[in-house]
């Protein structure tokens, strides 16, 4: 008669398997939920600490082989789930949770910043993740066009809903002004209208909120830091020295502020040319020379793509139009490690973020 498999033997193998990132096994993290034992069959759900996981790949062979050591198993079946974890910090403003608020940022106009926010923002929702969206760029609020987005729903009472599209939720400053109008703001009016936008928004759960900051080192970028604590700051540069120089600017800006630096892109790194060429149009290498010089995360290079600016035009992000293509899969691949990051600084409980945890 075959010996029955209980669920203290699955258990026991499982924790033997590492979660790659938090360095911990999969049962003391919690991770193991739903385990049933039929006959000769092991089920259970492995919850992510992001939809976005880098290593889901990883965590579910591991976790397959372990419990098909136990002995009288012959089958497994695994299903991935995720719960972001709440990076701790209070934000009285905002009425529902959001669990974690990330910044995008440059020293400089003109270096794909919003592209960049708007791509990781919807390769985030696309992983299965909860996203909201706040073009915080009160000067040049281009988020709606890239969205195709052209007006809010009507308000709820005296809240704002945000416009959705490609399942993230979305609010600018471009859908509360008439088209053309020039947007001439003071320090106490830029001030007053974020905070609108945190505590006079509907927003719902979030498990990640990117804002879009204006360019530079201005009121806009301090008035957000004072009034939503940020789990961590992005940095957008081009590879060109005095890209570089002013993205060092918004870096120690952030780290004045006290907000940790997620890492930095370098976007628009280089152009690949019909005859298999590469051409650096703005120089090379100069993201992972500021990376290196601020013992920061480099996070990875984004080549340039004419669909990029197309799809930016027209309403139609590059990670959903053309998700096969070089510039999506870099993205995507940018906001896995982006959100592995921010899980291990939340489960960890620590402003410190480790320096290259995924490789």
């Amino acid at each position: 008669m075959a010996n029955k498999i209980t669920k203290e033997a699955v258990l026991a193998a499982l924790g033997k398997v590492q979660e790659p990132e938090l360095h911990q096994d999969l049962v003391t993290l919690n991770m193991i939920r739903n385990l049933e034992i039929t006959g000769d069959k092991v089920t259970f759900t492995v919850t992510l600490t992001t939809p976005a996981c880098p290593l889901r790949g990883q965590i579910d062979k591991e976790a397959r082989q372990a419990v098909m050591s136990v002995e009288g198993v012959r089958s497994v079946e695994i299903k991935m789930d995720s719960d972001v974890p709440n990076d701790g910090r209070m934000r009285g403003l905002v009425n529902m949770p959001i669990r974690n608020a990330i910044a995008v940022g440059s020293g400089k106009g003109g270096v794909g910043k919003s592209t960049v926010a708007v791509n990781l923002a919807v390769s985030l929702a696309q992983s299965g993740a909860r996203v909201g969206l706040m073009d915080a760029d009160i000067y040049g609020p281009n988020i709606p066009t890239m969205l195709g987005v052209e007006k809010l729903p009507p308000p709820n009472g005296n809240k704002l809903i945000p416009a959705q599209a490609y399942g993230i939720k979305m609010i600018s400053m471009g859908l509360l002004v008439k088209p053309g109008q020039p947007l001439i703001w003071r320090g106490p009016m830029l001030n007053s209208a974020i905070r609108q936008f945190l505590g006079d928004v509907e927003w719902g759960e979030l498990d990640y909120l990117i804002v879009d900051l204006p360019p530079g080192t201005g009121d806009a970028s301090l008035s957000l830091a004072q009034a939503l604590p940020l789990s961590g700051a992005i940095i957008v540069t081009l590879p060109q020295l005095v890209s570089l120089e002013d993205a060092g600017r918004g870096l120690n800006m952030f780290k004045t502020l006290e907000v940790p630096i997620l890492g930095i892109i370098e976007n628009m790194s280089y152009l690949d040319l019909p005859d298999g060429t590469r051409m650096d149009i703005f120089g090379s290498g100069g993201g992972e020379q500021l990376a290196q010089a601020t013992e920061t995360t480099f996070l990875g290079k984004v080549p340039i793509d004419q669909n990029v600016r197309i799809g930016g035009d027209s309403g139609k992000p590059i990670v959903a139009a053309y998700p096969d293509s070089p510039v999506a899969i870099a993205l995507n691949e940018i906001t896995q490690k982006v959100a592995a990051r921010v899980s291990v600084a939340a489960l960890g409980g620590k402003n410190e973020l480790p320096i290259n945890i995924v490789e």
